[in-house]
């Protein structure tokens, strides 16, 4: 009877152990079948594959070495378009004379599932338009209504890896919290950090100072790239707001060729500067705000830039 019992318990051990296994391989298997699954990690305590941080898209006409003889870089809060006036972003980032053709392209306010935006993929649906990869992320729903909070979107032609939803510090009204997108762009040898804000609005400048630097923060984890590219909606609605932005980043080695004084959000006859542009490793050579695009209350800012000096091939790569 023990030898019996002996071989079924070895019997059902070894069906068991091929059940785990056959279980494992499907599980692997829906994994890496999974369209635009993603990787990335999120620094606030989340799982790595966060439902509110999303990696996608499939680039065009760029081959993974290739680089241009400068960067060129937008920014824009879209103010969640969505539908035909979409169509008309993604013509626009393709052709208009100004913010047209970028390599980066940073944008706010981007929805994902939400009624008024016809719970369309925003940054997927203008990634798919312009041939580029792309990465969104976006806060914590505060009112639990089953929407998504409006969220923030890299996107580029270039590899992208490493992406990071980055939670900003403090609160705002409600309980509410904004979020930074992070990425690691592969441009020819060089590996360029990104990230796109979208700030607190209704803030003490104390917390609003600790509310930009937790992407800072996040940035002295990626310590080993050729440079870096900051830009967004940082809400600065006061004058001490733009000088504290300022102090913050000059500190920390950034720079913009967007002077304090330019205007970059209108309502009525009100203008503010809302919008930076910061980059460190990488040499601005022309800049403007492009005051031709209405689709939002915020216009898109465009800087050129030289790239950092390439780094040196390795042994291999000769």
């Amino acid at each position: 009877m023990n030898g019996r019992m002996n071989n079924s318990v070895r019997s059902g051990a070894r069906r068991g152990a091929a059940f785990a296994l056959a279980f494992l391989f499907l599980l692997a298997s829906a994994l890496w079948m999974r369209p635009h699954a993603s990787t990335a990690r999120a620094n606030d305590g989340a799982a790595a594959a966060s439902p509110l941080l999303e990696v996608g898209g499939e680039p065009r006409d760029v081959r993974p070495r290739e680089e241009p003889a400068e960067l060129k870089i937008v920014s824009y809060n879209i103010r969640y378009r969505a539908g035909d006036e979409l169509k008309k972003l993604a013509g626009l980032l393709k052709d208009d004379p100004e913010i047209g053709g970028a390599h980066v392209i940073g944008l706010q306010e981007v929805d994902r599932n939400r009624k008024r935006t016809g719970n369309v993929n925003t940054a997927r649906q203008l990634a798919e338009a312009l041939g580029m990869r792309y990465a969104w992320a976006a806060p914590p729903d505060t009112d639990k209504d089953g929407e998504e909070e409006t969220g923030c979107a890299i996107l580029s032609p270039f590899p992208l890896s490493d992406a990071t939803r980055v939670l900003l510090t403090h609160e705002g009204p409600d309980g509410r919290r904004r979020v930074a997108v992070g990425a690691t762009l592969q441009v020819g040898r060089r590996r360029l950090r990104v990230y796109s804000v979208h700030a607190e609005t209704r803030m003490p400048l104390e917390k609003k100072v600790e509310h930009w630097r937790a992407v800072l923060e996040d940035l002295r984890l990626h310590p080993k790239v050729d440079g870096v590219i900051v830009l967004g909606d940082f809400n600065t609605i006061k004058g001490k707001d733009v000088k504290a932005a300022r102090r913050l980043f000059s500190e920390e080695g950034f720079t913009t060729p967007i002077p304090d004084g330019e205007k970059t959000w209108k309502t009525f006859v009100v203008k503010l500067k809302l919008d930076w542009l910061w980059l460190r490793g990488l040499e601005a050579r022309s800049h403007g705000i492009d005051k031709k695009v209405g689709l939002s209350d915020h216009w898109p800012l465009w800087v050129t830039a030289r790239l950092p000096p390439q780094p040196q091939a390795n042994a291999a790569e000769k």
